[in-house]
């Protein structure tokens, strides 16, 4: 779930801010420095309590430096890699992970605790590139009380949204500048195929499907059914979001409800996976090697899910109750492979932003 801070320098797939693109030397991190550097997007999140352990364990104390969106913070990365801003990037999912290592964001380092990792999510296993860090569902989500005012059964899969009950309900992200636009973009791919999701797309811009920049302005504006899209009049009862949305609004409601004021669509998900990399001109490799290891820690994964709404994806962590009731990760998502997705992903944004946004 991540909040956007776009400006005016179009790089890959989406637009990057320069607003912090400056030297990485007043970073305070370096060759035998005790800071480390995390960059990462807007939804990085730790317990403090957590955060400070591995400070106190490690003797690191850690800088945080957020780039909004995922697809945004990866492609700034890209063009600061000769100069990074830090020693670690958190938050390269698997729709954007070979555009990461094709321009050689990461060194090798093969993490303590990898060999927990289950086997589904590890990538790379000859160079250890990128470290397995977190998993969860692109998901439509939807608002309940839209749908029983109404008298209207929700949609469970792709093929439901074009239908004519549903039209001007969705609000998904552009899928070349945000990351949960990009997998439900790939997920509509593996669901019809070579041939036939541009036709999808077609039918579901005619069924009124509106798109905007990022996650934040689709969730917490757009959406009717969350806290702020509420609090901002938002009419769009369907909205391209994430199996995990679900807890969130328990969770955080005030007054807290007793049951999910959303559900997931659970015919429309496609799995993501997120990684952390030891950035290749990284001046404190030292420190950034030890936080990749904290980040597989188990208290690290457990402390994640109720931060930052994924799914922890070492062997033995356990999730909280709210998630397993309220949003357990779908049964069969679609998946995509990660060649397929290196060697389809641009022309498929670039058609889909031709077909979709022109």
């Amino acid at each position: 779930m991540n909040t956007k801070k776009y400006c005016a320098v179009l790089v890959g797939l989406g637009l990057v801010t320069l607003s912090a693109c400056g030297s990485g030397s007043d970073q305070g991190s370096g060759s035998g420095s005790k800071t480390v550097t995390l960059v990462s997007h807007d939804s990085w999140a730790v317990s403090k309590s957590v955060l400070k352990d591995f400070e106190k364990q490690s003797g690191y104390t850690v800088k945080v430096l957020k780039d909004g969106d995922a697809g945004q913070a990866v492609n700034k990365a890209i063009l600061t890699k000769d100069n990074p801003q830090g020693d670690v990037f958190f938050g390269v999912d698997n729709t954007l992970l070979s555009r990461a290592l094709d321009n050689g964001l990461f060194q090798s380092y093969d993490a303590k605790g990898s060999a927990t990792v289950k086997p589904a999510y590890r990538v790379d296993e000859t160079k250890h590139r990128v470290t397995p860090i977190d998993t969860g569902d692109i998901c439509v989500n939807y608002d309940k009380a839209y749908f029983g005012k109404h008298k209207l059964t929700p949609p469970t899969s792709f093929a439901d949204l074009v239908k004519p009950e549903y039209k001007n309900l969705l609000v998904t992200e552009n899928a070349a500048t945000s990351s949960p636009g990009l997998g439900f973009l790939l997920g509509s791919a593996a669901q019809f195929g070579d041939d036939g999701w541009q036709a999808y797309w077609k039918k579901l811009k005619a069924n009124g499907v509106k798109v905007v920049d990022g996650w934040e302005q689709a969730y917490d504006q757009e959406f009717s059914g969350s806290a702020g899209g509420r609090k901002a009049g938002g009419d769009r009862p369907l909205v391209v979001s994430y199996a995990s949305s679900p807890p969130a609004e328990v969770i955080y409601g005030d007054p807290k409800p007793t049951t999910a004021p959303t559900g997931v669509s659970y015919g429309t998900c496609f799995r993501q996976t997120e990684y952390a990399g030891l950035l290749s001109n990284a001046r404190n490799t030292k420190g950034g090697k030890a936080f990749i290891d904290f980040l597989l820690t188990k208290k690290f994964q457990e402390d994640m899910p109720l931060n930052m709404f994924v799914y922890p994806v070492i062997e033995g962590a356990t999730v909280p109750a709210e998630f397993t009731k309220y949003g357990p990760q779908a049964k069969d998502p679609e998946t995509m492979a990660p060649a397929k997705i290196a060697a389809d992903r641009d022309q498929w944004v670039k058609s889909w932003t031709s077909l979709v946004l022109k």
